[in-house]
């Protein structure tokens, strides 16, 4: 309403146009792939590499070799130059975090009496090679074959050889080693006196009950329990390990904790720790806790977080959290402190799936959450002191519990280790590929048949479903590495998922590989460019050699994984609208070699086919030589600066001007619009991306019909700025005394 005037007089009042909107945050890329460990399908902002090794790990062991996933190499080499990445961790199938039971002190612990043995007569036996023998624990199965050399051994410990030694003595004695060298199993081989040979469960108690050892002939291998002969007479078949007994207690749960991280790789479970109470499965990569004190008369505790392969002399604390409660009226309530949130995939059916969190209060913790809380509700009375004496008893003891503040049932589903490098998940039968090995049956342990079975698949295309969310998932480039177009199957299709996610969203950029490390030839490469046509993708080629900088092993890479530090160096050093290619942006000074030295015939097929090459120059090392999108129609979007010059111009104007949705559809906001787009553009023309821009917003695109729909209509008009790719000298050689043309 206007300001009524009556008298005369001087009237001043206050426009301030100096609104500016809040900048938006860094963009950083996405990868996707599988890690040691860390929240799994839930995509994950790290911030430095060493915040990923923190959530997500490095190196892991698979039987006697260390290996990095290629997810870890790609996000260390993006972390060098960058300062934000979005890591989704693939698991497939059923999997999930490990947990912790936490007594109260009112309890009393369930203990291990007798110790479950059995034995079987093993002097009927015959010793010669072929001859197997199983484990069956739980799920696991092991089996010992004997052979000439003992050599041969599967790297998930599930076949082992041991040597056959020629007497029923020597075979019984060579088979005991091989049952004690593997540490999965959670029994200890003797060979007693009389011939016979005796397993004895690793601890006291009922765990032990229900080991089965069977035998099979060197004649049928595969038949077991059925009793073998030596000179005619039956030997034993088998026997199940029994006898083990536990004390009565009561145990009444104080509160329980779960992992952040999923898999199996967090399971260090174990009743028996060795020298300083160090966990046998304990490793760096997963945790322990302990109660470090309580307070009786105020009901509260100290719980410390602590990493799995520390001792109790030398405590490696990752968390302290102090003065906890049990009482949901106070403030410092552990689910409070700690946090009690659970994250589920919704609507995992579609291709719009969504997480989903369950619980009361967010996890301020890094590595655990709490649930089964014993509440001792209004612990205190008016006067501070115990409303009842019964309330103490549901504070947790002091300590780490009989199984040493180890936690267990964390799980893989479809592939995964162990924190003892042992093959984990639904598909362990085979050995995992890793870097050059990686075939399309086995991509670093998933066998990616299709897009849609628990086999790894699956699990790429629903994290990348929830990428495509992009209000809620602020990236600019998507990395997959491992997946390789040429080997079908799950690969393919992934990729065109990645790219079908970049395209909706209009905002990202998929780098991806094209062929596997066995492919040379050029024609294979081409091909599987040809198959693609889309501005909102690029792929280079060849494989590269590096070196680990956490193993210290030479290595073959997909070019992705380090295409990613391409990006962004360009990024830091230059800007999105330069070109990620050449000697000054472009130089991959963490490689050894290609795996093929192009020549400039091999470049231009590649190049003429939308495939960025590789080379290798002397002096001057392996250079990315190549800039172009997989669009076939020649514009300017044909080349990656040009679209990811469009991509951050879009992304910048469109969240800046999220600011005037719902404000009032006239010349004032138009002209708020104006003054974020014009400056902004202005400083990527004096940056060299553009040479010129336009930007129209006013009464002649924003008719009354436009405004009568609510609708603020712009219309931007971007000349971008043009690489030099082709460089043309012409050389003219004159004779004496001629001159030379102005």
């Amino acid at each position: 309403m206007a300001e009524k005037i009556v008298s005369p007089g001087v009237f001043t009042k206050e426009i301030d146009a100096s609104f500016l909107p809040a900048a938006i945050g860094d963009i950083g890329a996405a990868v996707v792939g599988p890690t040691v460990k860390g929240p799994a399908m839930v995509p994950t902002v790290v911030e430095s590499y060493s915040e990923y090794q923190s959530v997500f790990g490095d190196v892991f062991k698979s039987g006697s070799n260390s290996y990095q996933y290629l997810t870890s190499i790609t996000a260390e080499n993006y972390l060098k130059h960058a300062g934000r990445l979005t890591v989704v961790r693939i698991l497939d199938g059923t999997f999930g975090g490990a947990n912790a039971t936490i007594l109260t002190t009112g309890s009393s612990a369930v203990t291990g009496v007798n110790t479950a043995t059995g034995s079987m007569a093993m002097d009927k036996t015959p010793a010669s090679i072929g001859q197997v023998y199983k484990i069956t624990q739980g799920t696991d199965v092991f089996k010992f074959i004997s052979s000439g050399d003992g050599g041969g051994d599967a790297s998930d410990d599930s076949i082992r050889f041991f040597t056959n030694g020629g007497t029923t003595g020597a075979h019984i004695t060579n088979l005991v080693a091989e049952i004690n060298s593997v540490s999965a199993l959670n029994v200890t081989a003797v060979s007693q006196s009389t011939g016979r040979l005796g397993l004895t469960a690793s601890a006291a108690g009922t765990s032990g009950n229900g080991i089965v050892f069977q035998t099979a002939s060197a004649a049928s291998p595969s038949t077991f329990g059925t009793a073998a002969s030596h000179n005619g007479v039956a030997a034993s078949p088998g026997f199940t390990v029994t006898g083990g007994t536990d004390s009565a207690g009561t145990s009444e749960t104080s509160f329980k904790l779960k992992t952040i991280a999923d898999g199996a790789i967090m399971n260090n479970s174990s009743s028996i720790a060795q020298t300083n109470n160090i966990l046998l499965s304990g490793s760096k990569d997963n945790l322990r806790w302990e109660v470090s004190s309580i307070n009786e008369a105020k009901g509260t505790f100290t719980l410390l977080i602590r990493r799995g392969d520390d001792t109790n002399k030398q405590k490696q604390i990752l968390e302290t959290w102090n003065n906890l409660s049990l009482d949901p009226n106070q403030p410092n309530y552990i689910s409070k402190m700690i946090g009690d949130s659970a994250v589920n995939i919704d609507n995992t059916d579609s291709n719009d799936p969504f997480l989903t969190y369950s619980g009361s209060y967010q996890n301020k913790s890094k590595y655990v959450y709490v649930s089964n809380v014993k509440n001792t509700a209004d612990y205190l009375d008016e006067n501070g002191t115990i409303r009842l004496n019964s309330l103490s008893q549901s504070l947790p003891s002091v300590g780490s519990g009989s199984y040493e503040g180890s936690f267990a049932g964390g799980t893989n589903g479809e592939a995964g280790f162990d924190s003892l490098g042992n093959v984990s998940g639904t598909y362990k039968a085979a050995a995992y590929n890793f870097f050059n090995s990686i075939n399309s049956t086995n991509s670093q342990g998933f066998r990616l048949n299709n897009t849609t079975s628990v086999q790894g698949g699956s699990a790429y295309i629903e994290a990348l479903n929830l990428l495509k969310n992009a209000d809620e998932y602020d990236i600019n480039m998507i990395l997959i590495p491992g997946i390789l177009d040429n080997l079908e199957n799950g690969h393919h299709g992934i990729i065109t998922k990645a790219i079908d996610v970049a395209e909706t969203r209009g905002d990202c950029f998929v780098v991806y590989d094209s062929a596997d490390y066995s492919v040379t030839s050029l024609t294979t490469v081409t091909g599987q460019a040809a198959s693609r046509d889309s501005n909102y993708a690029a792929t280079y080629w060849p494989w590269v050699q590096i070196a680990d900088s956490q193993t210290g092993q030479m290595i073959w890479v997909p070019p992705s994984t380090v295409l990613s530090g391409i990006y962004a160096f360009n990024d830091k050093v230059a800007a999105p609208w330069f070109a990620p290619a050449g000697l000054n942006r472009g130089g991959l000074d963490t490689v050894i070699q290609a795996a093929r030295k192009l020549t400039h015939s091999n470049r231009d097929t590649l190049y003429e086919s939308n495939v960025n090459p590789i080379a290798t120059f002397p002096g001057q090392g392996v250079v990315v030589w190549g800039q172009k999108t997989l669009q076939k129609k020649a514009s300017a979007l044909d080349r990656v600066n040009v679209r990811r010059l469009m991509i951050k111009v879009k992304k910048f104007i469109a969240a800046s001007s999220r600011f005037l949705v719902f404000e009032q559809n006239n010349a004032q906001t138009r002209e708020r619009f104006l003054n974020i787009a014009n400056p902004y553009l202005e400083q990527v023309q004096a940056q060299s991306g553009l040479n010129a821009f336009k930007v129209v917003m006013d009464e002649t695109n924003n008719t009354p019909d436009v405004v009568d729909r609510n609708i603020l209509y712009g219309q931007i008009f971007l000349q971008p700025t043009k690489t030099a790719e082709f460089i043309v000298l012409d050389f003219t050689i004159q004779p004496t005394g001629a001159t030379f043309p102005e």
